[in-house]
């Protein structure tokens, strides 16, 4: 097997353990390139020392190891790890990576797998897996192997579990997935319950027309993980129609999605439809969960585990300043659609967020605030839900990509 798999830890500590695995991959026919990221002396000779992890940080390894401070040592080596292992994987290293570890150890190890392309092969054997691993795989498709025993020793249980992370890292690349049929380009979209028929309309429209549609829920991590894709060059477009996470990330709701939402299509030219779906409403959990500050506020029972709550006049201000701000970073091929009768199911005639102040008050600021030789603004005299708003953005769109197209040649 022409393949070679990357071992990275702790070599110093925990070479027996990480000797075990490396023969049992090469026993398979696979090669292997080692990384050591433990702060002392390694049990055996590696391919990359820990000096060179500590270089890609800036940082001397016999100076960390001469403050005697383990927090200093796993921040550094998990900084060198981030530059270092995509750099590696870039020269052609290696094809997947594996590792063992403790706390100490998983930082280390997944500061650099995080880094990796999404669809590169990397394991994680981990004591912590089994608890709350978003610091360790954020947004990656990083494979955590919960350890069962400490990674101390081999014995029955973790020769078990140590082999068992080998044969799946070695079945990834060995049993590659190829898609048999012509890959057609890739939309992302973003969409909530309370716009589903608006998505749905430009699902329709664009997969007549050649594209597959991405969706993702925009619950905060959802908006993260388009954003990480876009970066990642995944997508020919974006109708990002579903801009609801600045409202809770605005307001304190609990679907934020960070400061960098909105920043991804426009900073790497890809193009552009943006609207503002759902902005009329910030997420809270079960009704005893909402602060006691908004207390008096418009509420509405999503089901018993989501209580929604209108965005005021003012707070529409504030997000209307922060989706120019970042629309105004794009350079070209953004368009931002405005639904003048309406920004979710909620919004419209009749219904609990009917709002013409607080809809007037975002739609004026984003028009007084945003740079119309960068952005093109479309007023569209219709619910966000329509056939006709849901159709515009998806032609739009495609007519962005179009033009990206035959101006790049």
């Amino acid at each position: 097997m022409d393949k070679t798999i990357a071992i990275s830890g702790t070599f110093d500590t925990k070479g027996q353990e990480f000797l075990f695995v490396k023969e049992l991959i090469e026993s398979l026919g696979f090669r292997t390139f080692t990384i050591h990221t433990g702060a002392f002396t390694p049990q055996f000779e590696p391919d990359v020392s820990n000096r060179e992890v500590a270089l890609a940080a800036g940082r001397d390894i016999d100076e960390v190891v001469s403050r005697k401070d383990r927090a200093y040592a796993t921040d550094t080596l998990a900084k060198g790890m981030e530059v270092l292992l995509p750099k590696l994987y870039n020269e052609g290293k290696f094809d997947g990576i594996i590792s063992l570890g403790g706390t100490g150890g998983t930082a280390i190890a997944t500061a650099g797998m995080r880094k990796l392309p999404i669809g590169v092969p990397k394991v994680m054997v981990s004591t912590v897996a089994s608890g709350n691993t978003t610091p360790y795989v954020g947004l990656s498709d990083l494979v955590m192997f919960p350890s069962i025993v400490d990674v101390a020793g081999i014995n029955a249980i973790s020769a078990k579990i140590f082999s068992n992370a080998v044969y799946a890292i070695t079945g990834m690349l060995q049993h590659e997935f190829k898609m048999e049929k012509e890959h057609k380009p890739l939309i992302a979209a973003t969409m909530f319950g309370l716009t589903t028929p608006c998505v749905n309309y430009a699902k329709k429209y664009l997969e007549d027309r050649g594209y597959e549609l991405v969706v993702f829920h925009a619950t905060g991590i959802g908006g993260k993980t388009m954003e990480s894709l876009i970066e990642n060059g995944f997508f020919a477009g974006v109708l990002d129609i579903t801009t609801t996470e600045w409202a809770d990330e605005t307001v304190g709701g609990v679907l934020r999605a960070g400061p960098h939402r909105l920043e991804a299509a426009g900073k790497h030219g890809v193009p552009q439809v943006v609207s503002l779906g759902a902005i009329d409403m910030v997420n809270f959990g079960p009704r005893e969960t909402v602060p006691s500050k908004f207390a008096g506020r418009n509420f509405y029972q999503h089901n018993p585990s989501v209580t929604l709550m209108r965005t005021t006049v003012e707070e529409n201000r504030q997000i209307g300043e922060t989706i120019a701000e970042k629309l105004n970073m794009a350079e070209g091929y953004t368009s931002l659609l405005i639904p003048l009768k309406g920004l979710s199911g909620l919004d419209a005639e009749g219904k609990a967020f009917e709002g013409k102040d607080e809809d007037k008050m975002l739609f004026d600021t984003i028009k007084e605030k945003i740079d119309r030789n960068k952005v093109e603004i479309i007023e569209i005299d219709a619910h966000i839900n329509d056939q006709i708003f849901g159709e515009t953005a998806a032609k739009k769109l495609i007519e962005l990509i179009e033009k990206k197209r035959s101006e790049k040649g």
